[in-house]
């Protein structure tokens, strides 16, 4: 049966919006703390989404690096600071992809490690779900059990049904009167200095590149081969991606952007099967960047934490369901070490750790029969 590679459905509506949990936190956070520019953010992340779309003719989640989001928001830096730390980025991956690092990376790397991250996220994703539910439990749990029955639904999927109760129930709450009257706003020619580049690169860049090798391209790539096998894409076609998105799009206003496997599981989870999904994201953000830039920061902020607490939620419990890909043996241990030292560390040397266990069992075993 020949995959179709482009719909454009309520499933694959619903599928565009299953990554909101992991976009939605770090766009407010980067248009309320950082101050960078709305229409900048939103246009040029709706353009990678469309772009991406149309060449890979799958879901393919643009998401902030989250290592340089995350710091950058707790240290409100400026705009020009951010914008500079996604050039660097998209140099660094230029960089991995022309000389092979990350092919080589990709040959070293267990299943079993790759396992190990993905699990490591799927928790990761859970727990910070459970605080966002537990700001209103009721809404939470409700939210939870629409997701498992609507989930499939062609009519009704279930993110269509839950954005449109956070929606509803911002109304209810009068917080739409905030926005503001459409009005045309175009993303800003930016500029930043190459210290900048450098300053960003010491704060958090170097940091993110092991995440962003482990999760948003070994893990993203694993991922794809698993949900569409006939349809392989390689770790270096995503070094390549992440490369050049990230060297133009600072200059227009774009924050630094990579994959994931978690806003790529988000997608399946709620729907998405085609490049359909990337085209519809891709619209409505340049859409809400063109004509409400004025009120998308406060919008995001006042939309109920719980019902994309409960998106995040499934979506981890996703990410998890992986395990029972690697089989009982010698990957046990290599999986395990990767997610307890990733959960009681970070990724990186989750995955270091993972790979040195997986690489001396044989050798310690050989010396056992010895």
């Amino acid at each position: 049966m020949k995959i179709k590679s482009f719909e454009f459905n309520l499933r694959e509506l619903a599928g565009s919006m299953g990554d909101f949990g992991t976009l939605f936190p770090l766009a407010i956070g980067y248009l309320i703390s950082c101050g960078l520019n709305p229409a900048g953010f939103l246009v040029m992340m709706g353009l990678c989404n469309i772009v991406t779309g149309l060449i890979y003719r799958l879901p393919m989640p643009i998401e902030p690096m989250k290592i340089i989001a995350i710091v950058a928001i707790a240290q409100h830096w400026t705009p020009s600071m951010v914008y500079a730390s996604g050039l660097g980025m998209g140099i660094i991956w230029i960089i991995l992809a022309i000389t092979g690092i990350i092919d080589w990376i990709a040959r070293i790397t267990p299943a079993s490690v790759i396992r190990g991250i993905q699990v490591t996220l799927g928790l990761l994703l859970a727990i910070e779900a459970y605080k966002m539910v537990s700001t209103w439990w009721l809404l939470g749990i409700t939210s939870i059990l629409i997701v498992l029955l609507l989930r499939q639904n062609r009519y009704a999927p279930a993110a269509l049904v839950l954005v449109a109760i956070g929606i509803i129930i911002m109304l209810t709450k009068g917080q739409f009167n905030q926005v503001s009257s459409p009005g045309l706003s175009f993303p800003p020619l930016t500029s930043f200095s190459l210290k900048e580049v450098w300053q960003t690169l010491l704060l958090a860049g170097f940091a993110q590149v092991p995440l962003t090798v482990t999760n948003a391209t070994l893990a993203t790539s694993s991922l794809i081969e698993t949900y569409w096998p006939e349809k392989k894409v390689t770790v270096k076609q995503l070094a390549w991606n992440q490369g050049i998105m990230n060297v133009i799009l600072p200059f227009f206003g774009g924050m630094p952007t990579c994959h994931g496997a978690g806003g790529l599981a988000g997608q399946y989870y709620f729907g998405a099967r085609t490049g359909g999904t990337n085209i519809i994201e891709g619209l409505i953000e340049i859409s809400l960047g063109l004509f409400f830039s004025a009120s998308v920061a406060s919008l995001f902020s006042v939309f109920p934490r719980a019902i994309i607490g409960a998106m995040m939620l499934m979506v981890g419990i996703e990410l998890t369901k992986f395990v029972k890909d690697i089989r009982p043996g010698k990957e046990i241990i290599p999986l395990m070490v990767t997610i307890l030292v990733s959960l009681s560390s970070n990724m990186f040397l989750g995955f270091l750790s993972g790979l040195i266990v997986y690489y001396l069992i044989p050798l310690v075993l050989k010396a056992i029969k010895k």
